[in-house]
């Protein structure tokens, strides 16, 4: 599909995910050579595409793939699921809000369910939990990064760390992600923050290098903070923030 110039700048995050089609990929790629913004986006949402798959990936176990090779024998092929065709006029639209999505949940099962894990994921009730909350987690994210008024910022911790945060008014919240983070000392951990005036307000915990949601709504906060507090986290900030980020507008 043809796209207008002033379209070329919602592309960042399905391009980031290789949800674009081929004449898009190679059409925002010479658009990126021009526009500085859209190569940072892209960055971003590369990176918070990894951060997901680190954090949900898991090694299968040796014996798991001798067990699903003895199962495939007696499992029944299902006929494909063929949906009934869009509209034109509507596919393209249809495409276009799901690309961003279903990549990145592509990304995160490929990490999570790699290596045949799946099979026993689904015959296993604490991993089955586990693939619940990691799913919650990756919609509540992927709605985000997907959503038609997602605006992108990045910075610099006084710690080394490359963090991006994205936000959407229309969804109410915001997604933070860190490359570089180093591990807190023991009994410490990383906590996020939304300034409100003069106010800084709880925003969630950063295990380790990571994506997370803000907790709260970013509606009204002017910047987001970092801190290194006590493990179980703290009411109001206890030393100077090593990130204090101007939310995008």
């Amino acid at each position: 599909m043809k796209h207008h110039a002033s379209d070329a700048h919602t592309l960042a995050a399905a391009h980031a995910l290789g949800a674009l089609a081929p004449d898009e990929r190679e059409a925002f790629a010479r658009h990126m050579q021009e526009c500085e913004a859209c190569r940072q986006e892209a960055a971003g949402f590369e990176a918070t595409a990894a951060r997901l798959a680190a954090a949900a990936s898991q090694t299968p176990p040796a014996a798991l793939k001798p067990r699903v090779m003895a199962a495939v024998d007696g499992v029944r092929q299902l006929p494909p699921h063929v949906p009934a065709a869009a509209p034109p006029a509507t596919r393209a639209g249809a495409l276009r809000r799901r690309a961003v999505p279903l990549a990145l949940a592509a990304t995160v099962a490929a990490a999570l369910f790699g290596g045949g894990a799946m099979w026993q994921l689904r015959h296993g009730q604490e991993l089955e939990q586990r693939a619940r909350q990691a799913e919650q987690r990756l919609d509540a994210v992927g709605t985000v990064l997907a959503a038609p008024d997602a605006r992108t910022v990045h910075g610099r911790a006084a710690n080394g760390a490359l963090t991006t945060v994205v936000a959407s008014d229309r969804q109410n919240q915001a997604v933070f992600t860190a490359r570089n983070l180093p591990a807190p000392a023991a009994g410490k951990t990383y906590q996020l923050w939304l300034a409100h005036g003069g106010t800084m307000r709880p925003a969630g915990l950063v295990h380790g290098d990571g994506t997370v949601l803000v907790d709260g709504d970013p509606a009204g906060a002017t910047a987001i903070g970092l801190t290194l507090e006590p493990a179980a986290g703290s009411p109001r900030p206890t030393t100077v923030p090593l990130l204090l980020l101007a939310l995008p507008t």
